[in-house]
């Protein structure tokens, strides 16, 4: 009994000091000032969770039209379901886009209550805002070295295919 009570204690306490240094982050972010800025980094968690609302929406709704069009195809679901061919094709991409839609949303709003992965997305976002990014003009010139090794192989190789053409059509004749 004691070691559950300690679990608790721990989880609890984990729990109130990562709650802790998420509201340190806000509120020195929202030293900055306006809203966007006030979330701090759990502005990035909540566009990736619209992100993928987005994306489970027409990911559910272009399943159901491929699924609802496959059906209209087979007699016996036509003749069980008749309700199938009632709708024009157009039609039926409006009503599966729609559920599809709320299927998004239903999603979106699961996961944001959902407190163990909104805990692992959270977390996710604190960890991101420790990251030191490369600045502009670091990603530029990489950028640029990495172009232009690649055009540098790639005429070295082609001149190199060339004169081995060249060689060995003196070889072996044509």
């Amino acid at each position: 009994m004691a070691d559950v009570d300690e679990k608790e204690d721990t989880e609890v306490r984990g729990s109130s000091e990562a709650g802790a240094s998420r509201e340190s982050i806000v509120a020195g972010s929202a030293a900055e000032g306006g809203v966007v800025e006030h979330l701090g980094v759990f502005k990035y968690v909540f566009a990736a969770f619209f992100g993928a609302g987005i994306g489970a929406a027409w990911l559910t709704g272009k399943m159901l039209a491929s699924g609802w069009s496959h059906l209209t195809e087979w007699p016996w679901a036509v003749r069980s379901f008749p309700v199938l061919l009632r709708y024009a094709e157009d039609e039926r991409t409006t009503y599966t886009t729609a559920i599809g839609a709320v299927v998004g949303v239903i999603a979106v709003i699961f996961c944001l209550r959902h407190e163990g992965i909104r805990r692992w997305a959270d977390d996710v976002a604190l960890e991101l805002s420790k990251v030191t990014w490369p600045k502009k003009e670091t990603v530029t010139n990489g950028t640029i070295v990495v172009i232009a090794a690649g055009v540098f192989a790639t005429i070295y190789v082609g001149l190199l295919d060339r004169l081995w053409g060249f060689v060995t059509m003196l070889v072996y004749g044509a």
